[in-house]
């Protein structure tokens, strides 16, 4: 199930009335854009946690199907939730990005991944592993409330969350 990536710039420009109407939101431009796929979208699947990735690595074990994990790791900016590792272990199983409202580790590996990540920074700090979150919860995070099954499209100019899939 991979979206195709739409310009979000010419989403944005051509469905005003979604804008309008709450359907289509944008995120706060706060993210630092890393891995190897600059463009991506999908369904989004969300999780909830702080300084923790246990359930992020079970999510991630999961096959992907093209979809987007969003984290709200709380803005956590003293320990990285998603590093090397795990960005490998998406690209492996088919998750076509990772927004994470924390940080990252493992730069240069991340980048190195065909797999969308977008993080507030980096830090070299590992995170707890005591498996403690929420799966498939609503999260606010850059100013947006995004749910479970809703659509997001992320490239260079920012990223949109949907209501629904959009059609180009």
């Amino acid at each position: 199930m991979a979206a195709l990536p739409l310009a979000t710039a010419e989403v944005c420009d051509a469905n005003l009335h979604l804008i309008t109407n709450g359907e289509l939101r944008a995120l706060q431009p706060v993210f630092q854009m890393y891995g190897g796929r600059r463009v991506f979208a999908g369904p989004v699947v969300t999780l909830k946690l702080f300084e923790d990735n246990v359930l992020l690595r079970e999510f991630l074990e999961e096959k992907g199907q093209g979809r987007v994990l969003v984290v709200d790791g709380g803005g956590s900016m003293r320990c990285a939730v998603l590093g090397g590792n795990l960005a490998q272990l998406a690209q492996n199983n088919g998750w076509a990005g990772i927004v994470v409202n924390g940080c990252i580790r493992d730069v240069d590996e991340i980048n190195g991944c065909d797999v969308g990540v977008r993080a507030l920074g980096s830090h070299p700090m590992k995170s707890n592993k005591k498996g403690v979150g929420e799966r498939h919860v609503p999260v606010t995070i850059a100013g947006t409330r995004i749910c479970a099954g809703e659509w997001l499209y992320a490239d260079a100019d920012g990223i949109l969350v949907s209501t629904t899939e959009l059609i180009v």
